[in-house]
């Protein structure tokens, strides 16, 4: 099986932090969501793993490569890097990676990660994984017949159809033919509002008896705007306390509290603070006299005197505030 994760979208939602840091690239827990994506697909699809390939924007740059590359070995797989030069849509991408159209394929969207435990059904022509949502109309749905059959897809629907929402995690058992409906929408110039959508070929392989099924996910973690990929890091924190080493041997902790669950990487400095439930800080921060929860704190970033909660701060930040001499009388309120 080959694995695609288109990953070249500009990420406007998450700016300021992806003017410098693409969006699949930002830590979650200490690894980048990309990384925590292949490595869940890895293990949760239990299949031979052939070639995994990155669908990345060419100004990405050579250490962002050699990442990805060094994920895809790690993993027993070939890693490709592939180049989509324009933002052409969903179905555009995934042909960036053509050479990797070809046989058992599944394709991933580096925005989001699950929580599942799932065996593909390699017998089964395709697989669209999704997650009930309480608002459909935010999202492209399916309708289902009995036994799991999809009969419709349907974008944003602004009437009630469906609440299974896609999620962007996808299985095709034959990936040529993907390819060539693919291709079909670019050589024909079948677009929706200026871009090539995976919906209209999967939609062309339906009316061809192309059967698609559908499975859910037990979690879908969105990282698609700062409130989102904060919850998202507090939920990896819960789920992977058990099973990763979330606090480095190298940290130097004086006069502090760490409330579990949190990551606190490499090199990382607390003085005299209170940091967590459910904060993630990157290698090489420092932490003096801060009060923190519910937050993420990227790498080399320097803190003092802070009280922050429900917050995202990116790389090399110098932040602090002034020390405060307070004195108040019974029964105030000091907001």
């Amino acid at each position: 099986m080959n694995i695609i994760i288109p990953m070249a979208g500009m990420g406007k939602r998450m700016r300021p932090h992806t003017l410098t840091t693409a969006k699949p690239l930002i830590p979650i827990a200490g690894k980048p969501v990309v990384q925590r994506l292949v490595e869940d697909i890895v293990r949760t699809a239990n299949e031979k793993i052939e070639t995994i390939a990155f669908i990345i924007a060419p100004t990405f740059g050579k250490a962002t490569e050699d990442m990805l590359l060094n994920v895809a070995q790690n993993l027993g797989a070939k890693g490709l890097i592939c180049y989509q030069e324009e933002a052409l849509g969903t179905a555009h991408a995934i042909l960036c990676a053509k050479e990797c159209l070809d046989g058992n394929v599944f394709i991933a969207f580096a925005d989001t990660l699950f929580k599942a435990t799932f065996t593909i059904d390699t017998q089964k022509d395709a697989i669209i994984w999704t997650q009930k949502v309480a608002d459909p109309s935010a999202f492209g749905v399916v309708k289902l017949a009995e036994g799991g059959r999809i009969i419709e897809f349907i974008e944003k629907p602004p009437v009630f159809v469906s609440d299974l929402a896609i999620i962007g995690v996808y299985y095709f058992k034959d990936g040529a033919n993907l390819r060539k409906e693919l291709e079909y929408l670019i050589d024909n110039d079948i677009s929706t509002k200026g871009e090539f959508q995976l919906t209209d070929a999967m939609e062309n392989m339906k009316n061809k008896n192309i059967e698609f099924y559908c499975d859910q996910v037990e979690e879908w973690l969105d990282c698609g705007n700062k409130n989102a990929t904060v919850y998202t890091n507090q939920r990896i924190l819960e789920i992977k306390k058990d099973t990763e080493t979330l606090i480095a041997a190298s940290a130097i902790m004086e006069n502090s509290i760490i409330i579990p669950p949190c990551f606190i990487g490499e090199n990382v400095v607390l003085r005299n603070s209170i940091v967590g439930p459910h904060v993630s800080i990157e290698h090489d921060a420092v932490l003096e006299h801060v009060v923190v929860s519910n937050s993420m704190i990227q790498e080399s970033t320097q803190l003092k005197y802070v009280n922050l909660t429900n917050s995202m701060l990116g790389k090399h930040i110098q932040y602090k505030e002034s020390p405060k001499e307070i004195s108040l009388g019974d029964y105030s309120v000091l907001l």
